[in-house]
């Protein structure tokens, strides 16, 4: 008999949550793009300009997880005037063995969150230096608040600055993760002074000219770029690649949406130019951070290995726990497809 998997998002938020088991999956994730025969194609996209809509699909097949997931995520950024999220999505995990649909995963972009976060907090435990204390955010959403909490799991954060161009979002944000993370949050109006004196830079927006600006970074910082996922967004001021040390997720892939992507267009880089990627980082076949005084951005546009690796954790966890509703998917032999 063949069954299929089906849990709510509910469900998963019970058996996957932002911790070092996560960030330890995204890791490995991405270690596996530097040492294994990984095979993961473009991004599928699909945009929707009439309502500010878009769709991305990502997936891939990571040599030793028993499934393969496919992810489709829309973001319609103008949902919160209806009332609604501007992100959501699902998973479908097929067995990598037998391509048997195993798990319907539908968290309306809570693992893509998760996993997002725990990128970022991979990232800076290979990039930041190790006694980074105080925590720089550009956004005010969901993912920026998950982005400090990820970091506070990898690094000694003990301040933290919100910016925002809505201040009163910004507010918001400051307060909750004060609380949540018993450590002092401000919510700054000018973003230059956010970034002075802050050790790890997280930019989480999807702004589509420079909010970060080449000329306000300083010696030994180190920042996260997550918000340039589509060709048409750019949050780094290009000029900064005179001065950092450049670690993309997928070379091929910021390359085309990433703020590497944003640099080749302005002349700040070539297309041909030679970067490390975060898995071979990871690896050590790649230099990172060599010194303190050294300015690293990872530039993170999200990956399919990503996606493969949590949506595994999910189900393994979820079969382990009894969580979730099964339900019999059996065809005959022979039914056409």
């Amino acid at each position: 008999m063949s069954r299929m998997l089906v849990l709510t998002e509910a469900e998963l938020r019970r058996v996957v949550r932002l911790d070092l088991s996560a960030v330890a999956c995204v890791e490995e994730a991405f270690l596996a793009l530097a040492t294994k025969a990984v095979a993961m194609p473009p991004i599928l996209r699909l945009d929707i300009p009439d309502y500010r809509g878009e769709v991305d699909v990502k997936t891939a097949y990571v040599p030793g997880l028993d499934g393969f997931a496919i992810k489709v995520s829309p973001g319609f950024f103008d949902n919160p005037k209806l009332g609604l999220a501007s992100l959501n999505g699902l998973m479908i995990l097929f067995s990598a063995r037998t391509g048997l649909v195993e798990a319907l995963l539908l968290d309306n972009g809570y693992l893509t969150d998760v996993r997002t976060a725990a990128a970022g907090a991979v990232a800076a435990r290979h990039l930041a230096r190790p006694d980074a204390a105080v925590a720089t955010i550009f956004g005010a959403g969901m993912q920026a608040r998950l982005q400090l909490e990820a970091l506070a799991l990898v690094r000694p954060i003990r301040e933290a600055r919100i910016w925002a161009r809505d201040q009163h979002k910004a507010n918001e944000a400051a307060s909750e993760l004060s609380r949540k993370l018993r450590i002092p949050v401000t919510a700054l109006p000018d973003p230059q002074a956010a970034v002075r004196g802050a050790d790890v830079i997280v930019t989480t927006t999807p702004a589509e000219q420079p909010i970060l600006v080449a000329g306000w970074l300083e010696p030994g910082q180190h920042i996260t770029a997550m918000g340039s996922d589509s060709e048409h967004k750019n949050e780094i001021d290009p000029a900064v690649f005179a001065r950092v040390t450049y670690v993309a997720d997928r070379l091929s892939q910021t390359r085309r949406l990433g703020e590497l992507a944003s640099a080749i267009r302005t002349g700040a880089a070539t297309a041909d130019q030679s970067f490390a990627e975060l898995g071979e980082v990871i690896a050590g076949k790649r230099a990172g951070r060599t010194r303190a005084d050294e300015i690293t951005l990872a530039d993170l546009t999200g990956t399919g290995v990503q996606d493969t690796a949590i949506a595994n954790l999910a189900a393994s966890r979820a079969r382990g726990t009894g969580a979730g509703h099964s339900i019999d998917t059996k065809a005959e032999a022979g039914d056409a497809a």
